[in-house]
């Protein structure tokens, strides 16, 4: 739990620390943004390949040096507040942490099984999606109490923490067989999710229309499928594409994707509107309020277990993913109606974490459940790559729809855009709980290993 508490840290470490990063190193926000994109950027490529080290017999050399550069980055942060170029690397140091959950998920699949596997993979799920939350304020507290440096140096404590409880706990699997590692795949994956993310993350401000987005998008989709077709005709690849032909594996990249759009909107909605000034309809709150926001939906998530548990005696573990859809549309909905006032964010914030919590602690055990050992490290790393991918299709949607409801010459949306972007949320979590209670199947004991062999 340690070690994947270190994803959480890594992600607090980047959007409430922006305003501050501008301030010290003089750059724009658009340009601090990057501290928050290439750890992003660095993820998307270093979590399959977390995964497929974490498959081999480089396990424990994948995770100690993970966290060694975690640890490193935050120290050149702390140390560097006032330049850029070194918040930069830092930052790229410290996305390598965030293919961790993976590796640790597929650590527990290994040493656990039955019930207890079940337990031990959601509460590590719902650490890694609701510690973000906690995270947000109190990195937002480190730094006003101490400076932008001393945030960074509490990633690094987090980080040496988990580095030796890492090198106590994580078992060696050099036992294993030799497993290669796809590069070529690997590039090719990078050079697609790069081109897709940035072409997100800098859309707003370049026009979601302007050549430069569009290229970079059709950029994306070439590499994407040219990587796909690749994948299929490589004896050892990055992913093994194979695994989306058992309903359980797709179901959960497909529930994770949606839920991550749906997850995002969300969450990016409650902290613009409490910011924005009352009289374009917000609650002209400070950005302290609205990071606290994040707290109920990580109380949520952390109870989450606690209702499936109690549910468990008449809701089939088949029907958790609908039901958990069937909460967030309850949330988006409660949001559409009572957005206004704190209580109503914060009821409907709590009331979304315990649907995300469900969904974020369900999905990964379809994935061990249904695979072989030696590729749950790979393919729960792809996993997290369609989460990463859902948020990222979350903010562009966000900005979207309040884009298209702001008035000219006004720089905050009315209020009825963010109705319209609850709503289509509310839908996305519709689709959610509709295609998940459509699956075929769903694994009780591991099923792939069955597809292999025959």
């Amino acid at each position: 739990m340690t070690i994947t508490l270190v994803g959480a840290v890594v992600s607090s470490l980047g959007a409430p620390l922006i305003p501050a990063i501008a301030a010290s190193t003089s750059v724009s926000l658009a340009s601090a943004q990057w501290t928050l994109t290439i750890t992003v950027l660095v993820a998307v490529v270093a979590t399959p390949l977390m995964g497929g080290l974490g498959d081999g017999r480089h396990r424990r050399p994948a995770v100690l040096t993970a966290l060694a550069l975690v640890a490193a980055g935050s120290v050149i942060a702390a140390l560097g507040t006032t330049s850029f170029p070194a918040l930069l690397l830092s930052r790229a140091f410290q996305g390598v942490g965030l293919g961790l959950a993976p590796v640790t998920i597929a650590v527990a699949g290994d040493l656990f099984s039955g019930e207890r596997r079940t337990r031990t993979v959601a509460t590590l799920s719902i650490v890694n999606a609701a510690g973000v939350g906690l995270g947000y304020p109190l990195t937002g507290a480190l730094a006003q109490l101490a400076g932008i440096s001393g945030a960074y140096w509490f990633g690094a404590a987090a980080a040496l923490i988990a580095l030796a409880a890492a090198w106590a706990v994580v078992p060696s699997t050099r036992s294993r067989p030799h497993k290669p590692i796809d590069l070529r795949g690997a590039l090719l994956f990078a050079l697609s999710m790069t081109a897709l993310l940035v072409a997100a993350s800098e859309g707003e401000g370049w026009g979601w229309r302007s050549r430069r987005t569009m290229t970079l998008t059709a950029l994306a989709l070439v590499i994407g499928a040219f990587w796909v077709w690749l994948e299929s005709r490589t004896r050892h690849p990055l992913v093994d594409l194979r695994q989306l032909r058992l309903p359980p594996v797709l179901t959960a990249h497909a529930t994770v994707l949606l839920g991550g759009i749906g997850m995002y909107l969300l969450l990016s909605l409650s902290t613009r509107l409490v910011q924005a000034p009352v009289s374009s309809g917000g609650l002209g709150k400070p950005a302290t309020v609205a990071g606290l926001m994040m707290v109920p939906q990580s109380i949520g998530s952390f109870t989450a277990p606690c209702f499936t548990r109690r549910a468990s005696a008449f809701l089939p573990r088949r029907l958790r993913l609908p039901a958990a859809g069937l909460v967030m549309m309850l949330a988006m909905g409660l949001f559409t109606l009572w957005s206004h006032s704190i209580p109503g964010l914060v009821a409907a914030m709590l009331l979304a974490g315990i649907g995300i919590g469900v969904v974020f602690s369900t999905v990964p055990s379809l994935i061990v459940d249904s695979v072989d050992s030696d590729q749950r490290g790979s393919a729960l790393g792809f996993n997290q790559i369609f989460r990463y991918v859902g948020y990222s299709i979350g903010s562009v949607l966000t900005s979207i729809i309040l884009t298209a409801h702001t008035p000219i010459g006004s720089p905050y949306p009315t209020s009825s855009g963010y109705g319209v972007a609850a709503l289509a949320g509310l839908a996305i979590w519709g689709v959610v709980a509709i295609t998940s209670a459509a699956a075929r199947s769903w694994p009780s004991t591991t099923s792939y290993e069955g597809q292999n062999s025959a």
